[in-house]
Order: C-alpha cells, then structure tokens, then sequence
C-alpha cells in the first residue's frame, strides 16, 4: 500500500461517527382507562402514537437501501447502526399495540451489541420525560431509578447512559445517575462552560458552543463522583431537523465527513443527537437518506460507526468539562421555557399577541399538589410499607408488571408486615397517587403556546387522577385550593377563560367518560356507525343523480358552459366513497377505480387521499398476509399483482412498507421452493414464478 494511502486508512480508523436519535411520544392515556382514546388530528390513524409508528419507529427498524434503478436492495436496521433512546410509556404502550416493531427494537439493539464490541446503541432515559433541574430530589432519583429499572426489563442488560429531557442539566441530577451506576449522558455543545486536560489547571473558556466536540469528557461531581459527558455537533443536528440535509443520503454522509478536523491528530469522534421523529416522521423518507449515509461510510470505510458506550470504552476521556448548570437543548433562556412566559414556543409566530403567562401558575399548581400531599402519603404509607419512598422507587416494578405474582413479590420486599386485601389496596392507590404526581410534570404541557392546547390538557388530566385519588384515600379537599391556583393561569383564547375552566371543560369530561364507561373510542364507534349509515344512504340517493346528471355535465363543461355547484357537492361525496369502497373490496376492480379516478381528475373533484391511501394500504397489507400464510393460492397472487399495479397509479401515495416486508420475507421463504419446482417444468409453479416475479417488480423489488 503506498505511504500516503496507508496514512489516509490509519487516520479514518481513528475516525468514529455516531448519531442518536430521542425516539419518544408524550404519554396519551386518559389517567382513568390507561388507554389512548381516538385523536382526531392523527386521522387516518387513531391516536398519534399509531401514526408515527408507521411513518418513523417501523421504517427505522427496516429501512431501505435502493440501487441504482430504485429497486430495494436490502433492508437494515438503522436502530442497530447508531445510537438511541426510546421513551419508556412510548415502548410500554407500543409492547402493548404494536408487538412486533416493539421486538424489532429490542432485537436491534441486540444486533448492534455484536457490531459495537458488546456495547448496546440503547440508552435509557429518565422516565417519563419531566425536566429534571426542576423536579425535587425525590422525583428526580424516582425518575432515574424508573428509567433504569425499565430499561433492564425491556433490553435485558443495565444501561450504560441515559438521556436527559430535552438535555435539561444540572450537577444534582448528575451527581444521582453516576450514584446509579450511569457512565454518560449527551449535551448540546452550548451546555458546556470551560474545559482543561485531565491534570491540569489552565481551564479553557468553550461557552457559546465552542466546544471540542470530539472527544468524551470527564465531569467531576460535587460528590465527589464523576460521569462522562458528551457535547454533540450542533450545527449539523440544527440541519437534520431543520433544512433539507435529509433528502440526500450522500450529502448527509458528506456534511458528517466534513465534520472532521482536517489538522488534529488521534481518534476524533463526530456526532449528533436529534429528535428521532426526524428520521420519516417530520421528513419523509428520511430514515433511508440516513440508512444510505450508514452504509457509505461504513462500507466505503470512510469512518467507524460507534456507539457512545464502545467508543468511551475505548478512548477514555482525556479532558474534563464544566456544564451550564439549569440549561437544555431547547430553549435559548436555560429551562425558563418549561416554568416561565421566556417566549420560547412552537406556535408562537401564528399568534405574535399571545403570551406564555400561564405557565408559571400551571407548574404551582402541581408543585401544590405534590408538596401537599408528600406528607399524607408518607404518613399513610409508613402504616403499610418500610420506607414509603423507597417502595415507590421499585413501584416501577409493579408498572412494568401488574400480574399477581408481581404485585406479591413487591409487597414481601416492601410491606411493613403481612397485608390484608383491603391494606393492599390501599398501597397500590398511594403508590398510584405517587406514579400521577409524576406524570403530570411531563414536560410537553409547557412546551407549547396554549394552555387548552392538547398537551396542557394531558397533564392536567394526570393532575386531576391525583386529586381524585387524594379524596379518596385521605378524604382531602385539596381540589378547590388546587384550582383556585390554576385560576391564575389565564388562556390567550377568550372562551377558554383560565386554568380551571380549561379543567372543568377539558378534563372532567375524560374523568366522567371513565366513570361512567362511555369511553370516547366507543362514542366514535357510535357516532361513526350512523354517520356511515346516513351517508351511504344519501350517496346511494345522489349516486343514480350523478349517473343520470354526468354525460351532459360533462359535455356541457367540455363545451365551456358552467357546473351547478351542487354538482360539485354531489361528484365530490359520491367520488370520495366510492373510492373507499372501492379499494377496501379484495378482489379489486381495478377497472371501476380507474374510471372513478378518471372522473375526478376531469372534474378537479378534490380527494380524500390520506383516508383512502389508508383504507388501500390495509387492504394491500391484510391480503399479502393471508398469501404469505397460503402461498399456493394464486389467484390471490394475481390479485394482489392487479392492486399493487393500481397503488403507482395512483395520484396520491400509498404507504406499501409492510407489503414490501411481508413480499421480501416470502422471497428468502417461500420463493426457492417454488422456483425449484419451476426449473422441473410445473407449469402451476411456473405460472405462480412468473406473477411472483412480476409483484415483485411493483413493489421495487428484483427477484433474481
């Protein structure tokens, strides 16, 4: 190898790239169902946990890499190639809903243990996301224990980091993860006050994002303990969520290359940490730009791919670091945003008149609450359990798995003494009353502009489950001093009022809906069943109207003249569901949707694409799941040949993600047997070969 090459392959191996992404959703249950009910603004989808699933968790754990004709060339895993965190309630509800990306997850992470020298790419992340230099201790230690405690149960090993809500940080919550056990945690290069070499005593000042962000750094704490920090690349993590560095997988690779010190020498580490949801969900197809940029460093060995843990196991920090005490990656003021009217918002362009007042009163209001009450619940616990505060420490436990089994193993290491049925029950409420009096401080109720806004709501919802709990296990009345103090928290909206009517409008009706069973879901069900009913029958009414009307509107718009706006009302109602009918029937007349399509183009009718695209999309994928099952059915084949064919017709998107997996999983399973049986000349299994092949190349995808 010439010298100058040989020098290039030496300095790339010391060249490490990794990139995390914070995969979470806010919890979304109603506090008295544990469920989440339907949420109309992730239509087609029923809650947005669902929707971002399928357009950014799912994707991310088969993502595809494409040739250059644009078929798919292999499907990885980019969990298992980069560095992650997912929420702990957003994996307890996709355990619960969606099992096997929630597996694919978990395999990733072991996938990606076997590429980074036994180091995971999960990390944890304190709990349920609350901002941490403005919890109290006991929340805080909760929430690293929790967040722990749940890792191990989900990924089968302790977790080496942690990530921190939106960076938020200071040395008290430091000091509690490295007295856990926790190696390291990831900042925004503007955390960092000064930095100095491990030894010595010149102190260099890096604060306003200047720091060396390619090593690891020691933080002595005032413990005495220590934890490793690192500063992620800003600049490139501010292009990945807000320009378009994602629409191309070389240019992402290359902005990450480019990151490089061209003049320093040893191993240098380029890395950025980002909002997961950026991979597919904020930008579409954006977990194949990132699966391509993997795949051409890595292949091309232009870096090594790492995760924080291999890495930190290998290049043990040299320097140490200084962090900003009370700062975060999100809001220019420290942590204000989460506290105060700092005028850091999202919405807040749209309405330049609003104000954020309300957030200050919102977190008194829970501060009352939970200081109010500490002392009743560990009055009342310490009757029934040794150390109140430790039991809600391993309370996780019981979270994790509420099985009888569990729930006896909880009590023989926490009760006090034996404990009868009603003590128990008793416990648990107390416990539970704890669990809410956290979940109300998640931080997306103060991230926004509102305080009727969905996220405010959420939080007061949990809120609320605390006060009814106190009245019932205490016979307080702390509810009209806890409302009395959301009265100050005044909405920009003049109907909308204050805090209390806010929770009188918005929150009782979720805590009246669990108290009386008419859960929302069912209501919709309801609702939606009349309101199919009604429209089916005013679309078979208008239907043999448009029939009759269509040739000479037709000919008369053709010739200039003008269209009833009545008209207009008719073809659109009567295009859009039959549409839906259309392409949610199997087989598929793919003839009759043609000619509906043809109709709307003609006539400019404007189409319910993402309701119809869903009704398609689960066709498609209910279908090819019952071929997989029975392969042998060919007229299924064929049919499924026909829709796919009509889904790239279409003038609007039609998600084929699990069809694409399902087919390429039936072409390392099923296919050789019968393309063995078509090189014996059976003319079935030729016939079934050829559609097969044929699927495939609808689907972008070549079968060799």
């Amino acid at each position: 190898m010439p010298r100058e090459s040989g020098v290039a392959a030496a300095r790339d191996m010391e060249r490490y790239i990794c990139i995390h992404g914070h995969f979470y959703q806010p919890p979304r249950e109603n506090p008295w169902l544990e469920e989440i009910e339907w949420q109309e603004s992730a239509y087609p989808y029923h809650d947005w946990n669902e929707r971002v699933t399928a357009e950014c968790y799912l994707p991310n754990a088969a993502s595809r890499i494409l040739d250059g004709e644009g078929y798919i060339s292999r499907l990885v895993s980019n969990y298992a190639r980069m560095s992650f965190n997912f929420g702990p309630t957003l994996l307890a509800w996709m355990e619960k809903n969606d099992p096997a990306t929630y597996r694919a997850i978990i395999e990733s992470d072991r996938e990606g243990r076997r590429r980074f020298s036994g180091h995971g790419p999960a990390i944890a992340q304190a709990y349920n996301h609350l901002i941490m230099p403005l919890a109290n201790h006991r929340d805080r230690y909760s929430q690293v224990a929790w967040g722990i405690r749940d890792f191990e149960h989900r990924f089968g090993r302790k977790p080496e980091g942690m990530w921190l809500p939106e960076t938020a940080v200071d040395l008290e919550t430091l000091d509690i993860m490295a007295e856990q056990g926790l190696k390291f945690t990831i900042l925004a290069p503007h955390q960092a006050r000064r930095t100095r070499r491990i030894g010595t005593s010149g102190w260099k000042d890096v604060s306003g994002g200047v720091v060396d962000i390619t090593r690891a750094y020691m933080v002595n704490l005032p413990s005495g303990g220590r934890i490793n920090v690192f500063f992620f690349h800003g600049p490139i993590a501010n292009a990945v969520s807000f320009q378009d560095i994602l629409k191309n997988g070389d240019k992402f690779a290359s902005t990450l290359l480019g990151a490089f010190p061209e003049k320093k020498e040893g191993p240098q580490l380029v890395h950025i940490a980002t909002d997961g949801e950026n991979y597919g969900h904020h930008h579409r197809f954006a977990d194949m730009a990132l699966a391509y940029a993997l795949q051409k460093i890595e292949e091309n060995k232009l870096a090594q791919l790492t995760c924080y843990g291999e890495f930190l196991e290998k290049n043990p920090p040299t320097h140490e670091a200084e962090i900003i005490e009370k700062t975060s990656w999100s809001c220019v003021h420290g942590v204000d945003r989460w506290w105060s009217d700092c005028r850091d918002t999202v919405g807040a362009s749209n309405h330049p008149d609003w104000n954020q007042k309300w957030r200050t009163p919102l977190r008194n209001a829970f501060d009352f609450l939970r200081d109010n009450l500490a002392g009743k619940y560990e009055e009342n616990a310490g009757r029934l359990l040794k150390d109140p505060w430790a039991a809600r420490d391993g309370y996780i436990d019981v979270i994790l798995d509420r099985s009888p089994g569990s729930v006896n193993r909880f009590f023989a290491q926490y009760a006090a003494r034996g404990l009868n049925a009603e003590e128990r029950a008793t416990a648990l409420k107390l416990l539970e009353l704890q669990r809410h009096a956290m979940l109300m401080y998640t931080s997306c109720g103060w991230y926004f502009d509102e305080i009727s806004r969905p996220e405010p709501v959420q939080v007061m919802q949990y809120a609320g489950r605390v006060v009814e709990l106190a009245r019932e296990l205490f016979s307080d009345d702390t509810e009209e001093a806890f409302l009395k103090v959301l009265e100050q928290a005044k909405s920009n909206i003049p109907a909308q009022g204050d805090g209390r009517r806010v929770f009188e409008n918005l929150v009782r009706p979720a805590m009246f809906r669990a108290q009386t069973g008419a859960s929302l879901d069912e209501q919709r069900k309801t609702l939606s069943s009349l309101t199919e009913s009604a429209l089916t029958s005013i679309e078979k009414s208008f239907r043999s109207l448009f029939e009759g009307l269509y040739p000479p509107e037709r000919t008369s718009a053709e010739l200039g003249g003008p269209v009833p706006a009545a008209f207009d009302t008719m073809e659109k109602l009567v295009i859009n569901m039959a549409l839906h009918r259309t392409l949610r029937d199997f087989p598929l007349d793919a003839v009759k949707a043609r000619a509906l399509l043809d109709a709307a183009t003609k006539w400019q009718v404007k189409l319910d694409a993402e309701g119809i695209g869903y009704d398609f999309k689960m066709t498609l994928e209910k279908n090819i799941r019952s071929f997989s099952a029975s392969p042998d059915d060919i007229d299924t084949l064929k049919h499924l040949l026909a829709a796919v064919s009509l889904a790239r017709e279409l003038p609007f998107p039609v998600d084929l993600w699990k069809t694409q997996n399902i087919f390429w999983g039936m072409l390392t399973g099923v296919y050789p047997r019968f393309k063995q049986k078509a090189e014996n000349n059976e003319p079935s299994a030729q016939e079934w070969v050829s559609a097969f092949i044929a699927l495939g190349k609808e689907l972008k995808i070549r079968v060799k």
